[in-house]
């Protein structure tokens, strides 16, 4: 079953951003992930808080999906992300195939 990677990225230091987006992308890519959304505008159907970027990223499964985020590779990025930018992370199981 599917996996998904959701974040809700805010920018703090752009350049960070740029070289922890490049180093990530680079993982994701090795371990089978591909992006869905990245960055794309995002506009506020319901609720009150103002959306920030969007990512979502697709794993062939959940195993696969904290293979890449406990990875070795991943880390050097994680490293960059903590100054780069704020976010909230969520893994999500995809729907069960009919």
């Amino acid at each position: 079953m599917t996996a998904y990677v959701i974040s809700e990225v805010e920018m703090r230091d752009p350049d960070g951003f740029e070289a922890y987006r490049t180093l990530a992308a680079k993982t994701i890519t090795q371990y089978g992930g591909r992006y869905l959304v990245r960055g794309g505008k995002a506009e506020l159907a319901e609720g009150n808080l103002p959306p920030k970027a969007i990512v979502i990223v697709e794993f062939a499964s959940m195993a696969r999906l904290k293979e890449w985020y406990a990875s070795p590779e991943y880390a050097e990025a994680l490293k960059l992300r903590q100054t780069a930018l704020e976010r909230r992370l969520m893994f999500v199981e995809g729907a069960v195939p009919d």
